[in-house]
Protein backbone atom coordinates (compact mmCIF):
# COMPACT_ATOMS: atom_id res chain seq x y z
CA UNK A 1 0.00 0.00 0.00
CA UNK A 2 1.27 3.38 -1.01
CA UNK A 3 1.11 5.65 2.14
CA UNK A 4 1.71 8.73 0.19
CA UNK A 5 -1.84 8.56 -1.29
CA UNK A 6 -3.34 7.89 2.18
CA UNK A 7 -1.15 11.75 3.44
CA UNK A 8 -0.68 13.41 0.12
CA UNK A 9 1.65 16.30 0.07
CA UNK A 10 -0.18 19.66 1.40
CA UNK A 11 0.66 21.69 -1.82
CA UNK A 12 -0.94 24.69 -0.07
CA UNK A 13 0.90 24.64 3.39
CA UNK A 14 3.20 28.09 2.61
CA UNK A 15 -0.09 29.96 1.34
CA UNK A 16 -2.02 28.42 4.33
CA UNK A 17 0.72 29.87 6.65
CA UNK A 18 1.33 33.22 5.34
CA UNK A 19 -2.57 33.75 6.16
CA UNK A 20 -3.01 32.65 9.56
CA UNK A 21 0.15 35.07 10.03
CA UNK A 22 -2.14 37.82 8.84
CA UNK A 23 -4.92 37.06 10.75
CA UNK A 24 -3.07 36.72 13.69
CA UNK A 25 -1.72 40.07 13.52
CA UNK A 26 -5.52 41.43 13.30
CA UNK A 27 -5.13 41.53 9.35
CA UNK A 28 -7.77 41.31 7.27
CA UNK A 29 -8.57 37.81 5.05
CA UNK A 30 -7.85 38.91 1.32
CA UNK A 31 -7.41 35.99 -1.24
CA UNK A 32 -7.48 33.34 0.18
CA UNK A 33 -10.85 32.73 1.20
CA UNK A 34 -12.96 33.32 -1.76
CA UNK A 35 -15.69 30.62 -1.36
CA UNK A 36 -17.08 33.10 1.66
CA UNK A 37 -16.93 35.97 -1.07
CA UNK A 38 -18.40 34.30 -3.71
CA UNK A 39 -21.04 33.14 -1.16
CA UNK A 40 -21.47 36.50 0.18
CA UNK A 41 -22.03 38.11 -3.30
CA UNK A 42 -24.58 35.25 -4.20
CA UNK A 43 -26.47 36.62 -0.70
CA UNK A 44 -26.58 39.89 -1.82
CA UNK A 45 -27.62 39.62 -5.47
CA UNK A 46 -30.24 37.46 -4.21
CA UNK A 47 -31.45 40.41 -1.74
CA UNK A 48 -30.97 42.76 -4.11
CA UNK A 49 -33.45 40.62 -6.13
CA UNK A 50 -35.90 40.00 -3.48
CA UNK A 51 -36.07 43.65 -2.75
CA UNK A 52 -35.42 45.36 -6.18
CA UNK A 53 -38.46 43.54 -8.17
CA UNK A 54 -39.61 47.20 -9.62
CA UNK A 55 -36.31 47.59 -11.80
CA UNK A 56 -35.27 50.23 -9.58
CA UNK A 57 -31.69 49.53 -8.83
CA UNK A 58 -28.80 51.38 -7.69
CA UNK A 59 -25.53 50.82 -9.86
CA UNK A 60 -23.14 48.06 -8.14
CA UNK A 61 -20.79 49.62 -5.48
CA UNK A 62 -17.19 48.36 -6.17
CA UNK A 63 -13.94 48.53 -4.01
CA UNK A 64 -11.81 46.61 -2.13
CA UNK A 65 -14.12 43.77 -1.87
CA UNK A 66 -13.92 43.47 -5.70
CA UNK A 67 -10.68 41.86 -5.69
CA UNK A 68 -11.37 39.44 -2.86
CA UNK A 69 -13.00 37.12 -5.92
CA UNK A 70 -9.85 36.99 -7.49
CA UNK A 71 -7.96 33.83 -6.51
CA UNK A 72 -7.20 31.74 -9.67
CA UNK A 73 -8.39 27.95 -9.15
CA UNK A 74 -5.46 25.42 -9.38
CA UNK A 75 -5.58 21.74 -10.29
CA UNK A 76 -2.90 20.11 -9.38
CA UNK A 77 -2.12 16.03 -10.90
CA UNK A 78 0.75 13.75 -10.40
CA UNK A 79 2.06 10.47 -12.29
CA UNK A 80 5.21 8.34 -11.64
CA UNK A 81 7.21 10.86 -13.24
CA UNK A 82 5.97 14.07 -13.20
CA UNK A 83 3.79 16.59 -11.41
CA UNK A 84 1.75 18.69 -13.75
CA UNK A 85 -0.09 22.15 -12.26
CA UNK A 86 -2.70 24.19 -14.30
CA UNK A 87 -3.69 27.09 -13.39
CA UNK A 88 -7.40 28.92 -14.50
CA UNK A 89 -6.29 32.47 -15.47
CA UNK A 90 -8.94 33.85 -18.01
CA UNK A 91 -9.11 37.27 -19.36
CA UNK A 92 -5.08 37.54 -17.97
CA UNK A 93 -2.10 38.24 -20.54
CA UNK A 94 0.74 35.50 -20.25
CA UNK A 95 2.58 39.11 -19.91
CA UNK A 96 0.96 39.88 -16.64
CA UNK A 97 1.84 36.43 -15.11
CA UNK A 98 5.02 35.74 -13.13
CA UNK A 99 6.28 32.30 -12.14
CA UNK A 100 8.87 32.18 -9.24
CA UNK A 101 10.85 29.14 -8.18
CA UNK A 102 12.22 30.06 -4.13
CA UNK A 103 13.47 26.89 -2.58
CA UNK A 104 10.47 24.29 -2.82
CA UNK A 105 7.97 27.34 -3.40
CA UNK A 106 6.66 28.09 -6.50
CA UNK A 107 5.15 31.60 -6.28
CA UNK A 108 2.31 32.20 -9.49
CA UNK A 109 1.67 35.76 -9.20
CA UNK A 110 -0.30 38.11 -11.79
CA UNK A 111 -2.52 40.22 -12.44
CA UNK A 112 -5.71 40.85 -13.93
CA UNK A 113 -6.32 44.66 -15.54
CA UNK A 114 -9.48 46.35 -16.18
CA UNK A 115 -10.07 47.45 -19.68
CA UNK A 116 -10.55 51.05 -20.24
CA UNK A 117 -13.60 52.76 -21.01
CA UNK A 118 -14.29 54.66 -23.72
CA UNK A 119 -15.79 57.34 -21.47
CA UNK A 120 -14.90 58.40 -17.54
CA UNK A 121 -18.25 59.18 -17.46
CA UNK A 122 -19.85 55.30 -18.01
CA UNK A 123 -22.25 54.67 -15.39
CA UNK A 124 -22.17 50.50 -14.49
CA UNK A 125 -25.56 49.14 -13.52
CA UNK A 126 -23.57 46.14 -11.88
CA UNK A 127 -19.99 44.97 -11.98
CA UNK A 128 -19.61 40.76 -11.76
CA UNK A 129 -15.84 40.37 -12.84
CA UNK A 130 -13.05 40.63 -10.72
CA UNK A 131 -9.51 42.18 -11.32
CA UNK A 132 -6.39 43.06 -9.71
CA UNK A 133 -3.21 40.93 -8.90
CA UNK A 134 -3.25 37.65 -7.32
CA UNK A 135 -0.64 35.20 -5.64
CA UNK A 136 -0.91 31.63 -4.93
CA UNK A 137 1.98 29.95 -3.41
CA UNK A 138 2.55 26.28 -3.67
CA UNK A 139 5.09 23.87 -1.60
CA UNK A 140 6.81 21.50 -3.68
CA UNK A 141 7.50 17.71 -2.98
CA UNK A 142 10.80 17.28 -2.40
CA UNK A 143 11.17 14.47 -5.21
CA UNK A 144 10.08 17.86 -7.51
CA UNK A 145 12.95 18.13 -10.35
CA UNK A 146 13.29 21.98 -10.39
CA UNK A 147 15.99 22.44 -13.47
CA UNK A 148 13.44 20.87 -15.49
CA UNK A 149 10.15 23.06 -15.17
CA UNK A 150 8.31 23.62 -17.75
CA UNK A 151 5.68 26.43 -18.40
CA UNK A 152 2.57 27.01 -21.07
CA UNK A 153 0.12 29.74 -21.57
CA UNK A 154 -2.96 28.59 -23.91
CA UNK A 155 -6.62 29.84 -23.95
CA UNK A 156 -6.40 31.34 -20.56
CA UNK A 157 -4.96 28.25 -18.90
CA UNK A 158 -1.48 28.34 -17.16
CA UNK A 159 -0.24 24.34 -17.33
CA UNK A 160 3.15 24.03 -15.17
CA UNK A 161 5.37 21.05 -15.28
CA UNK A 162 7.44 19.23 -13.03
CA UNK A 163 9.52 16.49 -13.96
CA UNK A 164 10.11 13.75 -10.64
CA UNK A 165 13.50 12.61 -9.45
CA UNK A 166 13.42 8.93 -9.00
CA UNK A 167 13.14 7.48 -5.85
CA UNK A 168 16.18 4.84 -4.91
CA UNK A 169 14.74 1.78 -4.74
CA UNK A 170 14.86 1.01 -0.69
CA UNK A 171 14.03 -2.49 -0.50
CA UNK A 172 14.66 -2.50 3.27
CA UNK A 173 16.92 -4.46 5.46
CA UNK A 174 16.36 -7.97 6.51
CA UNK A 175 16.85 -8.70 10.37
CA UNK A 176 17.53 -11.90 11.12
CA UNK A 177 15.84 -13.12 14.80
CA UNK A 178 17.95 -15.18 16.87
CA UNK A 179 16.07 -17.65 19.15
CA UNK A 180 16.32 -16.39 22.78
CA UNK A 181 17.35 -19.44 24.67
Amino acid sequence: MDMKKLAPWNWFSEEEASESARLAQGGRPSLEFPSMARMQDRLDRLMEDMFHRSGDREPAITGPAESLLLKPSVDISATDDKYHISVEVPGIDEKDIELRLVGNTLVIRGEKKREQQDSDQASFYRLERSFGAFRRVLSLPEDTEHDAVDAAFSNGVLSITFPRKAEPADKGKVIDIRSAA
